[in-house]
């Protein structure tokens, strides 16, 4: 029986390398089991749609168009310029203006692509001009772009707490931490970096106090409405006054009122662009979904978990061991597969483990966070980092040394401190009350 399931891993890997749609990758996987095993089709074709019109999914499309409401209402600028009046000119600052700001955007879209969508056509060009490279502008976006799935809301931690039955609410918070640690990283490498780079730092001119004050006001003023945003969603729902679902609804409220009526830079044209891109994403979400949540229902009532128990158990019972062959797995997997499916399709196969392990799911949840959060840049899938290329019109040669430098020095030590100290995923869950 095992190997019939190994086959189909293989099957599914190696369809998902030559390009072809996740879609007909997962229904090919399952078409495969269904030769060897029998498999109830219809009971799982009824499964599977009783979980995806779960109400709780309702907070994946309306972060989805929250985020792109925010990314085309003209927030970039005003979080850019707001970001870059506080770290100051000084060699090698825009990097950084770029990692903060991606990170923002983070915390008020959910997503990565959306950061790269929303800040890459901004801030490419002054990179350029200051004197980066084109393949390390279009890295550092990229890559930084990632935080928009660890810092909350996180449309990847909605799904793992829908999938295993944890609090979505701990999840959010057990993902900052790593998330905040992979900013810093990917800032002092980028000040490491840019040392070599014959950069042209423009010079501000001197301003007496009083004017500096008003400029920071005028700056802070402005990016006001957009910092507001995640304090609104995070605080409302950490508060008690709305759960996820209404939060995410709120944010799409928030985001409409500032681009039409603050900003003034969203328009009914862009507003119909927005909500179908929105749709189109959310629909390609569900699909996915939907083939992937059969995959794994067949996987576990097959007893596939158990038989992976058994067999780490057998080559070793030490669990630090484990938990490093469980993160090279996920390293994999997100190598080939989206955050999304890879959470779908992963969590339900790994959890039993962890729970044999004595882990807490809201650690795992983490875990599982920031390794499938790296696959957006890791070939050959890495959707961010492909988006990234189009976005800043880069050549894929010249941004996979940069790419791999912040992934191997700024992303993998992340992910080894997540799994072997819990506090730094832990702490605000537990100092919160939401993880014992």
């Amino acid at each position: 029986m095992i190997i019939v399931f190994l086959l189909d891993m293989l099957l599914l890997i190696a369809l998902l390398i030559l390009g072809l749609p996740i879609v007909f990758c997962f229904s090919a996987a399952i078409f495969f089991v269904n030769i060897f095993v029998h498999v109830n089709m219809i009971g799982l074709f009824v499964s599977a749609f009783s979980k995806i019109t779960d109400p709780m999914l309702l907070t994946i499309p309306l972060f989805i168009l929250s985020g792109g409401l925010m990314s085309e209402s003209g927030i970039s600028d005003a979080l850019l310029d707001f970001v870059d009046l506080f770290i100051g000119r000084i060699k090698g600052a825009l990097g950084v203006v770029v990692t903060v700001t991606c990170g923002i955007m983070g915390a008020i879209s959910g997503s990565g692509m959306s950061g790269v969508a929303a800040v890459g056509p901004i801030l490419m060009p002054r990179m350029l001009k200051e004197g980066y490279t084109r393949g390390y502008s279009a890295a550092l976006i990229s890559c930084s772009s990632l935080l928009g799935l660890l810092i909350p809301p996180s449309v990847l931690t909605i799904v793992y707490g829908w999938v295993t039955g944890t609090s979505i609410l701990a999840c959010f918070l057990a993902t900052i931490g790593p998330g905040l640690t992979i900013m810093l990283l990917f800032s002092i490498i980028n000040l490491i970096s840019v040392r070599k780079m014959p950069l042209t730092v423009q010079q501000q001119p001197l301003i007496n106090f009083k004017e500096r004050w008003k400029k920071i006001l005028i700056c802070t003023c402005k990016a006001l409405p957009a910092i507001l945003v995640p304090i609104i969603v995070l605080g409302g729902i950490y508060g008690g006054i709305f759960t996820p679902s209404e939060a995410a609804a709120v944010a799409v409220i928030v985001s409409l009122v500032i681009g039409f009526f603050v900003y003034r830079v969203l328009k009914m044209k862009n507003f119909y662009g927005v909500v179908k891109e929105s749709a189109t994403g959310t629909g390609s979400i569900m699909i996915q979904s939907f083939v992937a949540l059969m995959l794994a229902q067949i996987l576990v009532m097959n007893k596939v978990p158990q038989e992976i128990i058994t067999f780490l158990f057998g080559l070793t019972e030490h669990r630090y061991l484990i938990l490093f062959i469980v993160n090279m797995y996920l390293f994999l997997q997100g190598m080939i597969v989206g955050d999304v499916t890879g959470t779908i399709l992963i969590a339900p196969l790994l959890f039993p483990l962890i729970k044999e392990l004595g882990i807490s799911p809201v650690h795992f949840g983490a875990i599982l966070a920031t390794n499938l959060a790296m696959g957006g840049v890791t070939p050959p899938f890495s959707p961010t980092l492909y988006l990234g290329l189009r976005v800043c019109k880069a050549e894929f040669t010249e941004v996979l040394k940069p790419t791999l430098k912040l992934v191997i020095f700024g992303y993998i030590p992340v992910v080894f401190i997540t799994t072997y100290w819990p506090a730094l995923s832990l702490f605000l869950p537990r100092l919160l009350g939401y993880a014992p």
